[in-house]
């Protein structure tokens, strides 16, 4: 007779990894994307803080800078929710944000030969165009590529990596036109701020560079979507999304710290080098920021950052003096690296596994609605009642905030999706 057959046991899932064997290190294509980001921002903060002054030369009014602003923002953030509905029908994301820094790279020099404001429009338009294809895709693959107990973290590292960025930018446009003779004090040509633009766009070519080393890890190609699935966001990320906006509306540009030291009667030379300061110091902080989310929980962490943000704010308002200003302007610096990552990561978990590049979309576009709103009424406030009822308004939003997330979501557990 034939010996009896092995009983037929039904195959049980893989166990969860112990938290012993979870990865240790970034995955390889997250810290590509990091390098890359640090020299477009490098290639990005040369040009920027330069444009109002170079467009002074040009014969434009300031309602006209302002224009160029909120004109670029707008485009950018509307690109973004049309490009994270895009990336959850693709298989590889890497063409668009290929596309989305390759413009950027292209176009952004092109304001050296800006003869009239509009060309200065038109460029800083078609530089944001690329950031708007781009940075959906690259914040659904990195949530894509790393493990959900590092998310944060991984999130945190790339911010860091973007404020690098921007303060190396910042010292080379400033090392730039002091060789060509325009410091002490004196103001730039026209010639030489257009020189400055030619250099940066050698850092957008290390940028391509960068990218085109970096390799996306093989997925598989993502399920139809069920008719109207394009218009729907996962409950509990509906929930969070109020919360965040309204942080949004709280956090005004902190070009209104450079504001209030002028107020206070600060050199000049101070304005550039407190600017370099809060990049060096969110720099700093961000991947630390996100080890905290991920060990302790993204809204724990999320909140706290929020409620950090709202006293350090509010206290910039209260300064009277400048050396105050300055280590408070620190304190509110390192308050990002608790906000940053962790806000990121949040978004990656409450989306799901199918639908990240519509919700990150769905994120930028409110981000970016309610920053513009921000800072008009920010300034709008401070005309009307003074800088520290503006910095406090602020404050006091942000603190809602903290505690409408805190209200309206769970407490996740550490690295739960």
């Amino acid at each position: 007779m034939p010996p009896p057959s092995e009983p037929h046991h039904p195959a049980t899932p893989p166990s969860p990894p112990a938290p012993g064997r979870r990865p240790s290190r970034l995955p390889r294509v997250v810290i590509g994307l990091g390098l890359v980001s640090l020299f477009t921002d490098v290639s990005s903060e040369a040009i920027f803080p330069l444009l109002p002054a170079f467009l002074t030369t040009l014969g434009a009014t300031n309602a006209f800078i302002g224009l160029v602003e909120g004109s670029a923002e707008l485009v950018a953030s509307v690109l973004k929710y049309l490009s994270g509905l895009a990336a959850d029908r693709r298989a590889r994301l890497r063409p668009l944000i290929l596309a989305g820094y390759g413009i950027s790279t292209a176009v952004r020099p092109l304001v050296a030969l800006a003869l009239v404001p509009w060309h200065v429009l038109a460029v800083r338009v078609g530089d944001r165009v690329g950031k708007g294809l781009r940075t959906s895709p690259r914040d659904a693959l990195i949530a894509q590529a790393t493990d959900p107990s590092m998310r944060a973290r991984a999130y945190g590292f790339h911010h860091a990596m973007d404020h690098a960025g921007a303060a190396l930018g910042t010292l080379l446009g400033a090392g730039l036109l002091w060789w060509m003779g325009a410091g002490s004090g004196q103001a730039a040509t026209g010639r030489q701020l257009r020189t400055v633009f030619l250099w940066a766009a050698v850092p957008g070519v290390l940028a391509m560079i960068a990218l085109a080393l970096t390799r996306e890890p093989p997925t598989p190609p993502p399920p139809p979507a069920a008719p109207g699935a394009a218009r729907r966001l996962t409950p509990s990320l509906r929930r969070a999304l109020l919360p965040i906006t309204l942080f949004a509306c709280a956090n005004a540009t902190d070009a209104f710290i450079l504001v209030k030291a002028a107020r206070l009667g600060a050199s000049p030379i101070l304005a550039p080098l407190l600017w370099l300061g809060l990049h060096v110091v969110k720099a700093s902080t961000a991947t630390a920021g996100g080890r905290l989310a991920d060990r302790y929980g993204k809204r724990s962490a999320l909140a706290l950052g929020w409620a950090v943000y709202a006293v350090t704010w509010s206290a910039v308002g209260l300064a009277q003096r400048v050396p105050v200003l300055v280590a408070l302007a620190v304190l509110y610096g390192g308050s990002h690296g608790l906000v940053e990552g962790p806000e990121k990561a949040l978004v990656a978990e409450l989306a799901g596994e199918s639908g990240r590049g519509r919700a990150f979309g769905a994120y930028s576009l409110v981000i970016g609605l309610a920053a513009l709103a921000a800072s008009t009424a920010f300034g709008a406030v401070w005309d009307g009642f003074g800088s520290e009822v503006a910095f406090a308004a602020s404050g006091a939003l942000a603190l809602v905030a903290a505690l409408l997330l805190v209200v309206r979501l769970p407490a996740w557990p550490r690295g739960a999706a």
